[in-house]
């Protein structure tokens, strides 16, 4: 079977067409395989600089955590060291208080010597409140500080988030 040189060049022409449709089609799709690389790429830059900034704000975070436990620790065992003091008689603890003077002290008060009878001092029922007390206010007072110490330092220097 002969091929007439115009079928040949019909045929060549066809093949070579074919041929350039498929490269443009397969460019194409290059192209478009490109630009979702570089939108991939993109993201997983802005998703490693946002594990870098939580990863630098849980340090932060942590750093502050350990300083104001580590401060708490400190303040309870004052006050435990004072409270094992009162109880053992080594320390005492004094109110400032005043006795407003009446103008009729009776005579078996004056003669008791009760008006020069010292400074005041808890009584031993209300000892083991003014710790507790002493207690919860270092605690709340090591919160608030470790929170204004958290927006400060963590918060406030956080970039906004898109």
């Amino acid at each position: 079977m002969t091929l007439s040189p115009l079928r040949l060049a019909l045929f060549l022409l066809v093949v070579g067409l074919l041929t350039w449709c498929a490269f443009e089609y397969q460019g194409k799709q290059l192209d478009v395989a490109r630009a979702d690389l570089a939108g991939v790429t993109a993201d997983l830059h802005t998703e490693r600089e946002a594990a870098r900034l939580a990863g630098e704000q849980l340090a932060a975070r942590d750093q502050l955590d350990t300083q104001h436990t580590q401060e708490l620790n400190s303040a309870r065992s004052q006050i435990n060291a004072l409270q094992l003091a009162v109880a053992d008689g080594r320390s005492r603890l004094r109110i400032r208080a005043t006795c407003p003077a009446s103008g009729s002290v009776s005579a078996t008060a004056e003669a008791a010597g009760l008006a020069d009878a010292g400074s005041a001092e808890l009584a031993a029922d209300a000892r083991s409140d003014y710790f507790t007390l002493r207690d919860q206010l270092a605690l709340s007072r090591q919160m608030i500080l470790g929170l204004q110490d958290y927006i400060r330092q963590v918060v406030q220097r956080t970039p906004a988030q898109p």
